[in-house]
């Protein structure tokens, strides 16, 4: 297992820029065009991910929990897991998109949950500025088929721009829900991205004085109270800011455990700690058990993957 990413010696660089890590995992269900008749009907139902669902050509008519919508050719409706809705033709044939998925960035889901709107309109921003990737997701589904690995990588590719756009869009949408979502929705990003500096600063530098700017700094920073900055941060990620950078620091640690060659004394330093006991028992604290206990079951579990090609 390769090991995570070890920083130059300090004055070795003369410049360097650091991307955000990206740890967000899609999952994608029931992507497909379909063509249906004068006659379709499907009955009510719900689901426990997100849909997207565009009208291609014809006109759809869809009941959202009570609500009677009528689909024109790229209209977009947007539903959230849980809302009951059915669908049939207005008389004529039809052909529509749908896609169904679930993310687990926290960010994102939060933007989405606050969205009074379910339909958007062809005309209008969110599906103006969403047509191109759909496009994208059509083209990809005409000109190739099968389950292969490349088809699969592309087209989660295509779903990965498709969500950034939606982004851009629906916070443009946002800003006519509660200013008080949208900004405390910004403020706990702010507070987020901090975060992941003070774990990439103490990773790079292997000093326990980068672990002294903390909580307190960032809530400086910002202009706010402490106890704002933690309530603000709980809201929208479901923790608090503390433990969302233990997190971040114990991610860097199993990834660096992994590999049987680096002295855990090393790793201890590397991470900031001022020795190696003081980073076993945060260790522990953390994860249940201690940093040697970490890596004997991961040569367990490596073995038993080596047994398991054999």
């Amino acid at each position: 297992m390769g090991t995570s990413f070890v920083p130059p010696k300090p004055g070795s660089s003369v410049e360097e820029a650091f991307f955000p890590d990206v740890r967000t995992t899609v999952n994608l269900f029931a992507i497909h065009t379909r063509r249906v008749g004068s006659g379709w009907d499907y009955p009510a139902h719900e689901h426990t991910q997100y849909e997207i669902n565009v009208v291609l050509d014809g006109e759809q008519h869809m009941n959202v929990e009570g609500k009677h919508y009528v689909q024109q050719a790229g209209d977009l409706m947007l539903l959230r897991p849980g809302i009951v809705h059915s669908s049939k033709s207005g008389g004529r044939p039809f052909t529509y998109f749908c896609m169904h998925f679930d993310i687990d960035d926290k960010l994102f889901l939060s933007l989405l949950a606050r969205l009074e709107q379910e339909l958007f309109p062809a005309d209008g921003a969110v599906a103006m500025q969403l047509k191109p990737m759909l496009a994208k997701l059509l083209d990809l589904a005409e000109s190739e088929t099968g389950n292969t690995v490349a088809r699969r990588m592309r087209m989660q590719s295509a779903v990965f721009e498709l969500f950034a756009v939606l982004w851009e869009a629906v916070s443009s949408e946002a800003a006519v829900l509660s200013m008080g979502a949208y900004d405390r929705t910004e403020l706990a990003h702010q507070i987020a991205s901090r975060l992941q500096g003070i774990a990439n600063q103490t990773f790079r530098q292997g000093t326990e004085e980068a672990r002294h700017y903390g909580i307190d700094d960032i809530a400086g920073e910002l202009g706010i109270s402490v106890s704002h900055c933690s309530r603000v941060f709980r809201q929208v990620f479901g923790e608090s800011p503390r433990t969302y950078l233990s997190r971040l620091v114990l991610h860097e640690a199993k990834l660096l455990l992994a590999d049987p060659g680096m002295p855990v004394q090393q790793i201890a330093a590397m991470l900031g700690y001022r020795d190696i006991a003081h980073f076993s028992r945060q260790f522990k604290r953390w994860s249940g058990m201690s940093p040697s206990e970490f890596r004997q079951m991961e040569d367990v579990r490596q073995g038993e993957g080596m047994l398991q090609l054999h």
